[in-house]
């Protein structure tokens, strides 16, 4: 199987390498794809080092799989082309994401609407993956009317400039590159992208709106306030969910402790809850801190972490890909 990786220097992209290892798909043929600053050095894959080449060399190698993160407008220009030559595009960036036309895909949930014809598959925002995950199963239980969530983001998601401001701030070097306008240590800052004309940031509304399209209903209310804090390991979620069902706390806590690949840390006698700290390096959502609203009929309070990296990011892409290749898409 020819695998492509576009954006393979960057963050999330060196994350990839390290979930493809680990999950050993059967790739025949390694094709990295970086920015022309990058072409022709090398990089290291399953103790092989590997050349760098363009994205036109490597759409005329028409592999089977191109995992793209490379952010939105590489996209855009070349997703198509890869697509044009048979190619199973995953796209991690926003591009694709609410094009009614792309299947929008957290395997657990909904990889089956998954056809011959999707090319271009989109990989969600990594918030909105750790949290639809768990609310999935609970809609079909419970039917969710409404959802508050309040996110508390690790710097990865900006990317490499902003863990290096972070630490960089730490260690008192006051002349490094700001992926922010303000300080990051010691410090929240609730703006995550651009503000949009109704005051939420975009950020905000890709959870809006990536959940409603996953869960496969618009009827779902989504409101999200989206903080970046000082912190590698992971993003954290505060929610709220009102369901039109009446829920037995202990039975939700069970079908949320039974939802494949969402591991369960809820015990307050022991201090047991998910934590960024925990989260990081694993592929599993954690949640924990489930409780009752006592404000309100039909509401539950629960606390949702994983590591943006690679459930958010490059584990869920790696993931369609193993679907495409089980269910007979793409031939090993």
């Amino acid at each position: 199987m020819k695998l492509a990786l576009v954006g393979a220097t960057g963050l999330v992209g060196s994350e990839m390498l390290k979930v493809l290892e680990e999950r050993n798909l059967p790739i025949t043929e390694f094709i990295p794809v970086a920015s022309e600053r990058s072409i022709g050095k090398e990089i290291e894959f399953k103790g092989k080092k590997f050349k760098i080449v363009s994205a036109a060399d490597a759409i005329a190698l028409k592999p089977a799989v191109a995992i793209f993160s490379a952010g939105g407008s590489t996209s855009l220009e070349l997703a198509p082309k890869f697509a044009e030559v048979g190619t199973f595009v995953i796209d991690n960036s926003s591009a694709w994401r609410m094009d009614p036309t792309k299947k929008l895909v957290v395997p657990e949930i909904n990889a089956s609407e998954i056809g011959p014809e999707d090319r271009i598959i989109a990989n969600p925002n990594c918030s909105t993956i750790q949290m639809v995950l768990v609310l999935a199963p609970l809609h079909k239980k419970y039917t969710i009317k409404r959802v508050v969530v309040s996110t508390y983001q690790s710097v990865t998601g900006t990317g490499k400039k902003a863990v290096d401001q972070l630490f960089n701030e730490r260690n008192g070097v006051t002349d490094g590159e700001m992926a922010y306008k303000y300080p990051i240590d010691l410090n929240l800052i609730p703006q995550i992208d651009v503000f949009l004309e109704n005051g939420y940031t975009k950020e905000e509304m890709k959870m809006v709106n990536e959940t409603k399209k996953i869960l496969n209903d618009n009827s779902v209310k989504v409101t999200a306030t989206t903080v970046r804090v000082p912190v590698i390991g992971g993003h954290s979620e505060s929610v709220n969910i009102e369901f039109e069902k009446e829920f037995d706390i202990e039975e939700l806590k069970n079908i949320v402790s039974t939802t494949e690949n969402v591991v369960l840390q809820d015990d307050p006698s022991k201090q047991l809850y998910p934590m960024p700290l925990h989260a990081h390096g694993k592929d599993e959502t954690f949640v924990g801190r489930i409780r009752r609203d006592e404000t309100q009929e039909k509401t539950v309070n629960m606390w949702i972490v994983s590591d943006n990296l690679r459930k958010g990011a490059a584990t869920n892409a790696v993931q369609i890909a193993e679907y495409l290749l089980k269910n007979g898409l793409i031939k090993a």
